[in-house]
C-alpha cells in the first residue's frame, strides 16, 4: 500500500508554545484521532503539532495490565487516560485541532463528549493485531462520523497484505480513505491527516462537482 502523496512544506511543524493562531487562519476544524491502545496517536499528534501538545498519559498499573491487551505493545509504559490534543495549520487558511482518544473500551463514556463538534476522524490502525481496531471503528461508525484510515507503519509490521485485504480486513467502505503513515514522521503524517481533510471536502461538496 502507498504512502499518501506529500502535498505539505519539507520542513515539519516546530511547536513553539505560541497558542495564538495564525493571521492566515479561516476554517477550524476539530478532527478526532483515534484508534486502539499503543497504535501512535500520542506520536502522531506529537509529531504534528505547531503548539506544545497536552497530554493526559499515566503509567500503566498493574490493574490496568489485567485489561489492556499488551500483545504487540509489551514496551508501551504509559497510556492516555483523557485526551491528547494539539494544533496544526494547512495551506489555505486551514487549522485542525488534534483530539486523540483514548484507545480502551474502558474510556468509552469518553468518546461522546470528546467526539462533540467534530468533523470527521483519522482512525489509526496497527497492521499487527488489526481485530485491536474493531471496538474504535465501531464508536467511529456510530457517531457518524466521515473518517480515514491510516495504518502506523511499525518496522515489524507485515508487509505482504495488499490493500484489498486490509480493506476487507476492516470492513471498510469502498469510498474511505486508507493510507499508510509513520506516525513519527510529521510530513508523514500530515499527508494522512489531509487524505482526511480531501475527504471530508469531497463529501460536502455539491453533486455536480464530484
Amino acid at each position: 500500500m502507498a504512502f499518501a502523496p506529500s502535498s505539505t512544506p519539507s520542513a515539519p511543524p516546530t511547536p513553539t508554545g505560541d497558542v495564538h493562531l495564525p493571521d492566515t487562519a479561516r476554517d477550524l476544524v476539530k478532527i478526532l484521532v483515534a484508534g486502539p491502545f499503543g497504535v501512535g496517536k500520542t506520536t502522531l499528534i506529537d509529531s504534528v503539532s505547531e503548539i506544545r501538545p497536552l497530554h493526559t498519559e499515566e503509567p500503566l498499573s498493574e490493574a490496568s495490565a489485567q485489561v489492556d491487551d499488551l500483545a504487540g505493545v509489551r514496551d508501551k509504559s504509559t497510556t492516555t487516560v483523557a485526551v491528547d490534543f494539539g494544533r496544526i495549520s494547512l495551506p489555505g487558511g486551514v487549522v485542525l485541532y488534534l483530539f486523540g482518544t483514548p484507545g480502551q473500551e474502558r474510556f468509552r463514556a469518553l468518546w461522546d463528549d470528546i467526539a462533540y463538534g467534530a468533523l470527521g476522524a483519522l482512525v489509526l490502525v496497527d497492521s499487527r493485531r488489526i481485530d485491536a481496531s474493531f471496538d474504535v471503528l465501531g464508536l467511529v461508525e456510530e457517531s457518524g462520523l466521515p473518517y480515514a484510515v491510516a495504518f502506523n507503519a511499525f518496522p515489524d509490521a507485515p508487509r505482504h497484505h495488499t490493500p484489498e485485504q486490509l480493506r476487507a480486513a476492516l470492513d471498510l467502505e469502498a469510498g474511505t480513505p486508507m493510507v499508510t503513515c509513520d506516525a513519527r514522521d510529521a510530513d508523514s503524517s500530515v499527508d494522512a491527516l489531509l487524505a482526511l481533510v480531501q475527504h471530508l471536502i469531497d463529501r460536502n461538496a455539491p453533486e455536480d462537482a464530484r
